[in-house]
């Protein structure tokens, strides 16, 4: 079983290892072009997402809460990462 303390430093973790897939990637192709800004963003997202289902978790004692609480801040994640990305929604924030 995961402790509090384990899963928090998973999530700490886990933010900077993903945001190496860009910054990689950046080295080996063109089509990605992240700015330090971007990096700042996505890393705010990121550990924002798991502080929120870390918070769930900890504090919401029913399984299907927990799981539908998750499920919420994931689904915002994703439509935020979507909209920054490619701008589905149009609005300022994806700089249309």
């Amino acid at each position: 079983m995961i402790t509090q303390d384990k899963r928090l430093l998973i999530i700490l973790i886990s933010v900077p290892l993903l945001l190496l897939i860009p910054l990689v990637a950046m080295q080996l192709t063109s089509q990605v072009n992240w700015s330090p800004f971007d990096f700042l963003v996505m890393g705010l997202l990121l550990l924002g997402t798991g502080l929120a289902c870390e918070l769930a978790l900890r504090k919401v004692k029913k399984t299907g809460h927990r799981v539908i609480l998750c499920a919420a801040v994931l689904a915002a994640l994703f439509l935020i990462w979507a909209e920054l990305a490619v701008g589905i929604f149009g609005t300022p924030f994806a700089g249309s």
